[in-house]
């Protein structure tokens, strides 16, 4: 369909949803509409101000005929087809097919891979660097799990991450992080070489996913680790295995058995619903593990050289000489270049 025509039926769409809520619509009827018609909002405006831009297109070239008017309508031409092409581009990103996940909260989960103790280190620093990213956003960062080692490292980590349009900003750290840098432990000044694994799902709300009661096995024990007087104590720690898929989450950071349950189940149904978008788009992984691969070293999306201070996006090849700003939570910029990358590649799709 030619650009214009599919302009002229989001307009009509848009027409004919007004004259439908102006008619008496009630109930889930009025809701279903009116939600279409704010979503088209934005795109009928975009395409109001082209329209308008083209108008006064057609004017100012009316006018270089008259001599006396001609060098105005010259300017003032130059300026509106400058500003076209913009127009244009932004009415065509708006038409882009939309991740529907995209405006939901995220689950974030870290687990150190490669590396031993030095890659439980970097995973509690890359962790901090999510939460900061996080607070600059004005996003809730709410802890499911920490799980941390001796040494102050990470075994592994999960957390909400609540907000409006959260999965659209998180959704590109998933894969495996490459830290080089001199570990504290290490006496001969060594660069050694370690990976941490990030997934980022989107959350998934109950009536996304509905889970059978009979579809799961609950098991309470003791919880484990660290947690004083309350360690052995009680069984307040649970383990959900969902039976039909193989998926287990356990949970013990809470005291409350009630409270760790309802935690894992969030974190189940946020992995069961990526499982069935997964199905529903066969470019997305197929499961967790094909979204963070094996931790090996020699995969990775980005890679945190530190002595050269240095952060590098393989995925887009944008390197930034400003580590400690992206370990203080100044990811946008990555963000921003990876959204435009994927946004050219539907684009050239389109065309």
């Amino acid at each position: 369909m030619r650009f214009e025509d599919r302009l002229d039926r989001i307009v009509g769409r848009s027409d004919e949803l007004q004259a439908m809520l102006s008619g008496g619509l009630s109930g889930e009827a009025f809701n279903k509409a009116s939600r279409e018609f704010s979503e088209l909002g934005p795109l009928v405006e975009r395409v109001a101000a082209l329209r308008q831009a083209e108008r006064e297109v057609r004017d100012a070239e009316a006018l270089l005929a008259d001599p006396d008017m001609r060098e105005l309508a010259q300017a003032e031409l130059d300026g509106l087809q400058a500003r076209l092409p913009a127009l244009r581009h932004e009415i065509r990103l708006a038409l882009l097919p939309k991740d529907e996940a995209d405006s939901r909260s995220a689950i974030l989960e870290i687990r150190p891979a490669a590396g031993g103790d030095e890659a439980g280190l970097f995973a509690a620093e890359l962790f901090g660097a999510y939460r900061r990213f996080a607070e600059l956003h004005g996003w809730r960062f709410e802890l499911l799990e920490y799980d941390e080692s001796e040494l102050g490292g990470l075994r592994g980590a999960i957390a909400n991450v609540n907000g409006r349009g959260v999965f659209a900003r998180l959704k590109y750290e998933s894969g495996v992080h490459r830290v080089q840098r001199v570990p504290a432990t290490e006496s001969q000044g060594r660069i050694h070489t370690s990976t941490v694994t990030v997934a980022v799902l989107p959350e998934a709300e109950e009536v996304d996913v509905v889970v059978n009661e009979s579809d799961l096995r609950i098991d309470v024990y003791r919880a484990s680790g660290a947690g004083g007087q309350h360690v052995n104590k009680t069984e307040s720690a649970v383990r959900i295995t969902h039976l039909p898929s193989g998926i287990v989450v356990a949970m013990q950071e809470e005291r409350s058995q009630h409270k760790n349950r309802a935690k894992a189940m969030k974190i189940l149904r946020a992995k069961l619903y990526e499982g069935q978008r997964a199905q529903a788009h066969s470019e997305r992984a197929a499961d967790r593990k094909a979204q963070v691969g094996t931790g090996d070293r020699s995969e990775r999306i980005r890679t945190y050289n530190f002595p050269q201070g240095r952060v590098s996006d393989h995925r887009i090849n944008l390197t930034l000489y400003k580590i400690d700003r992206v370990m203080a939570g100044e990811l946008d910029e990555f963000v921003d270049a990876l959204t435009a990358e994927e946004q050219a590649s539907l684009l050239a799709q389109e065309e």
